[in-house]
């Protein structure tokens, strides 16, 4: 079976040929009501194949625009968070011979975790219920798989931007939303470069419609979003697990695993952090921002603790 990463590449490539194949649609004489002297003269050119499909779609209000944004950053920040502490500063310079990019990467991971944290006090301020992360096996093995996905990631988040942007009705919204898109295409061209790929390869960038970004980017989740309790039977012996700290939380509060799990804690916020056993089990040093501590778990039960140094933090890892 393919990798993750390698079926995501091709399906976004093949929904680049199918989005191509409709330039005939419009023909070189089409005109597109209120596209503007510019866009005319994209679609003129062939530069612009206007897919119908990926214009104005079906989506019930902003908010929910909003969620469909927020779905995608959670998935980018989850996949730089876990995917930097797991590999580690030698391990992208090993790879790329570069020790410059475990810093650009973790840069990518803090605009991620800030396009999160915006989208998720705009959709609450809207009187929305934002959603939450999910469950994610990114499939790569090392640091090159790793920045392959990477590359599928962002290039996908440009698109999946570009198609929703049409449908926002709030002009503040869609200023926020072309803020992100654009920050996205830096990503994308920096992650393209890494990959020996260039860092533009189109004139004009094609979108995804909602449906065709989650049809691609769906096989990386493999839980539902949950703040506390993952699906159980989510780890195996001998598998690790990760719990971020942000927020003065610790993400999920509630894990459960099996016997034999190794659980790493990372904290991503400036505050330090402790992670500090109930029973003495376990019991961390000062966690800075980017510090991670691990521990495994070889004995059933239930295993609260907290943070040592804010004790209102509290989580529990379930073992069995």
């Amino acid at each position: 079976m393919q990798p993750i990463h390698t079926r995501f590449l091709e399906e976004i490539d093949a929904e680049r040929v199918r989005l191509r194949s409709r330039r005939s649609i419009i023909g070189s004489g089409a005109k597109v009501a209120a596209a503007g002297t510019l866009g005319a003269a994209f679609v003129g050119s062939g530069l612009f194949p206007l897919a119908p499909s990926a214009l104005a779609q079906d989506f019930a209000d902003d908010i929910e625009i909003l969620n469909y944004a927020l779905t995608l950053e959670h998935l980018e920040y989850a996949f730089y968070r876990d995917g930097l502490a797991e590999i580690g500063n030698e391990g992208f310079a090993e790879e790329t011979g570069d020790e410059s990019v475990f810093d650009l990467l973790t840069a990518i991971s803090d605009h991620e975790k800030a396009h999160v944290d915006a989208l998720t006090q705009v959709i609450s301020d809207l009187g929305g219920e934002p959603v939450a992360e999910a469950t994610y096996d990114f499939g790569y093995d090392d640091a090159a798989g790793f920045l392959e996905v990477a590359m599928a990631l962002e290039n996908t988040g440009v698109a999946a931007y570009a198609g929703a942007a049409p449908s926002i009705m709030d002009d503040a919204i869609l200023e926020s939303a072309l803020g992100i898109h654009s920050v996205e295409a830096r990503h994308a061209a920096y992650l393209n470069g890494l990959n020996a790929m260039s860092p533009f390869p189109e004139a004009v960038d094609l979108p995804l419609t909602r449906d065709e970004v989650l049809e691609a980017a769906g096989g990386f989740i493999v839980g539902e979003g949950s703040s506390s309790t993952p699906e159980e039977g989510a780890t195996q012996a001998g598998e690790a697990a990760a719990i971020g700290i942000d927020n003065f939380k610790f993400a999920p509060d509630t894990l459960e695993v099996a016997v034999g799990t190794e659980v790493t804690w990372t904290n991503m916020e400036l505050s330090p952090h402790t992670v500090v056993a109930d029973d003495g089990s376990f019991e961390s040093e000062n966690l800075g921002d980017g510090d991670t501590f691990s521990y495994t778990f070889d004995t059933a039960g239930t295993f609260p603790y907290i943070c040592g140094i804010h004790t209102s933090m509290k989580g529990e890892v379930v073992v069995s």
